[in-house]
């Protein structure tokens, strides 16, 4: 029986303990849940306590542009309804006319102040053909400007205005931020002074928008409105890591994507303004064209990227240097090509008379070429070298290139076979071939004559490489072999 009651004493022990245990670990679980629902919201405050801390330490620096100039229009009596209107109804007469007549035209801008000198970045297309630049601080002050530089191909100006005690904000480092991280926008849209919206980088490096020349934007679902233009892109440390530049509008009106210039862009090309009033760029002297999947495979280069080299100008820098056409250049000063954009902006940004070394792809193999980058103010293009090349079964018909017709098409210098004709929906109408190419290689092979084209596409392999020249401009293009 002792025995017994014994045993029993340790059972109800034994279940007291895993209730206790079941418990403990229950309300440890309810503690953590409770904790990841209340994280969100500290999260939250704090968040909202930065953009405030952000706002305050920044918006001082932030500037009201405004311009003016002379302009002139035409005073039409029928300028209501244009042109198109009055000739619905009147075609055979012109639409009368009033003398011109002279007005002042207004513009509106944000800069910000990144100097205690009184240098102020914004856009060139705030300020470009302004007669009068009027500042505008967020304490009241005014202040005439003066237009120190500006750089059309980035669309970067420098102003100055002479005052004491300026708020001043701090440049950070646009390399370094990463798609998903916050950033504020500080401007004076539809001339709404001291605005601050928020949002993320939503991607780097943005080209071909068609705003400049050169453009690596920083992409933000940051409010970037008409006014905005020149106003700083602001990082969670206060620091401006880009200047807003434009937006992708139907409209004309903020629809989630605006666009920065980086910072790190800027900072060359403002201090080549202050120091000498004007921008040098570094010159290579290639003609550049994306690598897109099928190029890739034609070269044998395993994956998709770097800059293919379409052209090389003769005497350049590049062609000093044994750059050939077809080569692919994978690295620049160490750092990867993206595409033909990246090294161009790369390239451009390199100190004239420095030795760059590049990593390029040709034939099959890796190595490294060393150039002498020159001035792209003094670049010389000359004649660029041919292109391209393609045959009757693909849809296309071809001609010796005789003097005539090189006179004609302005081929004089070139070698190569003429494409006279393009069949409709044809592999060549398909990639995009055309009468007046000159088909210059076919398989990395250099054709002179109709001969030339048909021996290099009797070839293995289930599509055409060639090389293509229209006018001044080289490109490589892809046709899949006819099954």
């Amino acid at each position: 029986m002792t025995r017994r009651l014994y045993l029993s004493a340790i059972a109800v022990v034994g279940m007291a303990l895993v209730f206790s245990a079941c418990s403990f670990l229950y309300q440890a679980q309810v503690s953590a849940q409770d904790s990841e629902v209340k994280a969100p919201v500290m999260d939250r405050m704090e968040m909202s306590k930065a953009f405030v801390m952000v706002a305050k330490k920044v918006k001082p620096a932030v500037v009201n542009i405004a311009t003016s100039r002379k302009a002139t229009m035409d005073t039409d009596r029928f300028h209501d309804f244009g042109d198109d209107f009055f000739r619905r109804f009147f075609p055979e007469q012109p639409s009368p006319r009033t003398p011109k007549k002279e007005y002042r035209q207004q513009g509106l801008g944000s800069g910000v102040i990144v100097d205690g000198k009184g240098y102020i970045l914004t856009n060139n297309h705030v300020v470009r053909e302004a007669e009068e630049i009027i500042v505008k601080l967020s304490d009241k002050r005014e202040f005439p400007a003066k237009l120190v530089g500006a750089d059309e191909k980035t669309d970067v100006a420098i102003l100055k205005i002479e005052g004491s005690n300026l708020p001043v904000a701090v440049l950070g480092d646009s390399d370094n931020m990463a798609v998903g991280e916050w950033v504020l926008a500080i401007g004076n849209p539809f001339g709404l002074s001291q605005t601050v919206t928020a949002g993320i980088i939503s991607a780097k490096g943005r080209a071909y928008v068609g705003v400049a020349d050169y453009e690596d934007f920083i992409q933000t679902d940051a409010a970037i409105n008409p006014g905005n233009s020149g106003g700083p892109l602001v990082n969670l440390a206060g620091e401006v890591i880009g200047i807003n530049t434009a937006i992708a509008s139907r409209s004309g009106g903020y629809q989630g994507v605006g666009f920065a210039i980086p910072v790190n862009m800027i900072k060359a090309i403002m201090a080549q303004i202050i120091s000498q009033g004007k921008v040098t760029r570094g010159w290579l002297g290639v003609q550049i064209q994306p690598v897109t999947p099928e190029l890739a495979k034609s070269f044998g280069l395993g994956d998709v990227r770097g800059a293919l080299v379409a052209d090389v100008a003769p005497n350049s820098p590049a062609d000093k240097a044994g750059l050939k056409q077809g080569d692919i250049v994978l690295l620049y000063e160490g750092k990867e090509v993206e595409d033909g954009n990246h090294l161009r902006n790369m390239v451009a940004a390199t100190e004239i008379g420095k030795k760059a070394i590049m990593q390029v792809f040709r034939g099959g193999k890796h190595f490294d070429v060393e150039v002498v980058i020159g001035d792209l103010g003094k670049a010389d293009w000359g004649k660029l070298v041919p292109a391209t090349e393609v045959l009757e079964e693909y849809g296309l018909e071809l001609q010796e290139l005789t003097p005539d017709l090189a006179k004609q098409f302005g081929y004089e210098e070139e070698r190569g076979v003429l494409i006279s004709g393009v069949k409709p929906d044809s592999p060549a109408e398909r990639a995009g071939l055309s009468a007046g190419d000159l088909l210059v290689r076919v398989n990395q092979q250099k054709v002179v004559s109709i001969a030339d084209v048909r021996k290099a596409v009797s070839g293995g392999g289930d599509r055409l490489l060639l090389l293509l020249r229209h006018g001044n401009s080289s490109r490589f293009v892809v046709i899949p072999r006819k099954k």
